[in-house]
Order: C-alpha cells, then structure tokens, then sequence
C-alpha cells in the first residue's frame, strides 16, 4: 500500500505544480500586447457623390515593426480590395489608410494629410465599386507569418440600400 500512496502522492504534486505553471503562464499572456492594436475602423460609409463619408477610413498600430499587406475581406472571407502590400510599418506608429470601395489591388497610392495635419494613404484602386454589405480588415504580417483580421466590420451603404442596411 505504501508505494500507491507515494504514486498518488506523486501525481497530486505533479498536478499542483502544473496547475500553478498554467496560472502563471495564463498571466503572462494576458499581458502579452497583441501583435496588431488599436484598430479604429468607420462604422459605415457610402462611396458616392450623395455618400457623407465617401471614404473607409482605417487606421491600426503594431506591437512590433513589419512588413503588413492590408486587404478588404467580404461577409463570406474573400479578398475584394488589397490597399498596400508590403508596406514596412514601424513599431507602435499609427498607420491610417482610406479605402475608396473600389475592388481589385492598388497599383499606386499617395500620402495625404487632413486639414488637422494627420497623415494617411489612399490607396489607388480603380475596379468596380464594391457591393453594399459589410467588410472586414485583414492585415498580414510577412514577418511574423500570421494574419490578423479586425474585431469589428464596417458597412458600405449605397444610396439606394442604406434604408434597408439599418
């Protein structure tokens, strides 16, 4: 009896110990910063001359520097807009982009500012407007060779659909 009292003793102490490690690695992730932070996305908008905000405007810093491709995601998952691919981001600066609503991979982009001196991209993309719904971001980080997509989606609404998009 007294070797399968050592055996469960053994075991519990096993237990213990691994349940502590599993607290304390659990605490450590908790407080690990996500790869991409910050996200700030335009809930809605409407790229047409009616549109009030004609632009998607994205912006989202990184806990550390890499080189990211940005892509606009359809309801279903799919790539329906890339606005910069390969763009080397630094550590914790905010990047803002606009997307205008148009499918397909920009070619160019330019930098702007506002009229509050913030500065961002705007992407050239010049397919066909993109279909009223709701989208994603997703940003891929090359260097640490894993996605990210946004926590929230946003809306483009065409004047003929905002009624009936809420």
């Amino acid at each position: 009896m007294t070797g399968v009292d050592r055996s469960v003793r053994g075991v519990f102490t096993l237990l213990v110990i691994a349940c502590f490690a599993a607290f304390f690695i659990t605490q450590r992730l908790k407080h690990t910063p996500t790869a991409v932070q910050a996200f700030k996305l335009t809930p809605r908008f409407s790229p047409t001359p009616a549109g009030h905000i004609k632009e998607e405007h994205i912006s989202f810093k990184l806990a550390r520097a890499d080189s990211v491709t940005v892509s606009i995601l359809d309801s279903a998952g799919a790539t329906v807009a890339t606005l910069v691919k390969d763009r080397l981001v630094p550590r914790y600066k905010q990047l803002s982009l606009r997307w205008n609503g148009r499918l397909g991979e920009a070619r160019t982009s330019r930098r702007q500012r506002e009229s509050n001196g913030h500065a961002f991209i705007e992407p050239a993309n010049a397919g066909a407007l993109a279909p009223p719904g709701e989208y994603r971001v997703r940003v891929t980080l090359r260097g640490q060779h894993r996605s990210v997509r946004s926590p929230r989606s946003f809306a483009l609404v065409l004047p003929n659909s905002a009624s009936s998009s809420g």
